[in-house]
């Protein structure tokens, strides 16, 4: 059975339907494929990077969340996995979930401690990001098959 073959017939019994297959398949796989670029490298460069090097524009805000150096931190490594893993076929839509989730929450913080000051941002990620995970959900079905135990009969 030819890749191509095995894909789409993962794809069948999963209930997803590959980008290869819908209509314009090319043209949205490369258009697809530049979104998660760009979503990955927003999150590398712009949002993981300074909060990584402790840049002063990303040390004033979790100071005053409270959450200080160790937070700020934290959520830098966490956007550099999700960017990483936004490359990474197997793990892209498990990576575009969780950096929503990172984007929940941030919105919920622009809201209750920055007064909203920037809450707009992370909601517009959302949109490309839910589009990444929606489409690329046919992975997270073999990324399950992968991690499951392979039971040996006795």
């Amino acid at each position: 059975m030819s890749q191509t073959t095995a894909s789409h017939a993962a794809a069948t019994a999963t209930g997803t339907a590959p980008v290869e297959t819908t209509r314009g398949g090319r043209w949205a796989r490369i258009a697809l494929r530049a979104v998660q670029v760009l979503l990955a490298l927003f999150f590398g460069i712009a949002s993981a990077l300074p909060k990584l090097v402790a840049h002063s524009s990303a040390v004033e805000p979790f100071e005053r969340m409270g959450w200080g150096d160790a937070g700020m931190y934290t959520i830098g490594a966490l956007e550099l996995a999700g960017a990483v893993a936004l490359l990474i076929p197997v793990l892209q839509s498990v990576a575009a979930l969780a950096l929503s989730g990172l984007m929940v929450g941030a919105f919920v913080v622009q809201l209750t401690v920055f007064d909203g000051e920037h809450a707009a941002t992370p909601l517009i990620l959302l949109s490309p990001l839910a589009l990444v995970a929606w489409v690329r959900r046919g992975h997270t079905a073999e990324l399950v098959r992968m991690l499951r135990p392979v039971r040996h009969s006795a």
